[in-house]
């Protein structure tokens, strides 16, 4: 049993980062203890926001996290594009697990896996127990019967070009592409004069469409032989329809999908 703590927070992505973060600003004496199941802080993300979301304040002491702002932002749909004024921002992970390494120093366990939670206790993966005052388990969401949620799905990719691209200010939301079964967007920051980041993003209603992560792909028997696919894989949230796989003789194979959605088939080319 470990000395007891004030505040244990369970994961230490976005929402647990900036409670650790205010906390030791205003009260540094607190003894605070992050958990974090992955190697660093924030993962693999980059939240942004606009300059008018918070309170003067509130964006002073938010500033050290902050790693690009632009001035002015454009927004494009069917027969409408308009360029707004106003202050965009970015956190990236990177300089938001620094930070959190920098102020936590040895507060922050990282590669801590965490096999139960109570609100005045935390048992390791080890059979390690930690006790606090309070326990905050910011690991994220998880089904309940009690809530009905919609989903965000996204997908985003960092780009470094060989030229300049030219862009001086973030799309937004560029809902001039196809829509694909939910309402979709892709947005465009331009990181640095070579650099962007673009995310490509839907909202869905069920879960049963929104993911097709490691969906089963089977084959159906052609002449002699049976052959199976590889599954196709996903990231949680994606609900775009299972890839195709192309053979290179003339068979007809079955992409098997959820029950919640249906089975489709593709001819190989000859």
């Amino acid at each position: 049993m470990s000395r007891p703590w004030d505040l244990i927070l369970v994961g230490a992505g976005l929402a647990n980062g900036l409670i650790a973060w205010r906390l030791k600003q205003r009260q540094p004496d607190l003894a605070m203890l992050m958990l974090e199941a992955g190697p660093r802080a924030g993962g693999n993300h980059t939240w942004s926001f606009h300059g008018s979301d918070l309170t003067p304040d509130q964006r002073d002491w938010l500033a050290p996290l902050v790693a690009h702002r632009w001035s002015g932002y454009d927004v494009r749909f069917p027969g409408l594009t308009r360029t707004l004024p106003g202050d965009y921002l970015s956190i990236t992970s990177e300089r938001f697990a620094a930070a959190l390494a920098d102020t936590l120093g040895d507060d922050l366990r990282t590669n801590a896996s965490v096999e139960d939670v109570s609100p005045c206790s935390v048992t390791l993966a080890d059979g390690e127990r930690l006790e606090a005052r309070a326990v905050v388990d910011g690991r994220g969401y998880r089904p309940s019967p009690h809530l009905t949620i919609g989903f965000q799905a996204f997908v985003g990719q960092q780009w470094r070009l060989a030229m300049p691209h030219g862009l001086v200010r973030p799309t937004l939301m560029d809902a001039t592409v196809d829509q694909q079964g939910g309402y979709r967007f892709v947005y465009t920051l331009p990181l640095s004069p070579t650099e962007l980041l673009i995310e490509d993003t839907y909202y869905v209603d069920s879960a049963g469409l929104a993911c097709r992560s490691r969906w089963p792909a089977t084959s159906r028997r052609s002449g002699h032989r049976w052959r199976t696919s590889p599954p196709a894989a996903c990231v949680p949230g994606c609900f775009m329809p299972p890839p195709v796989i192309r053979c290179r003789r003339p068979r007809r194979w079955r992409i098997a999908s959820p029950s919640a959605c249906r089975s489709r088939h593709r001819r190989c080319p000859r």
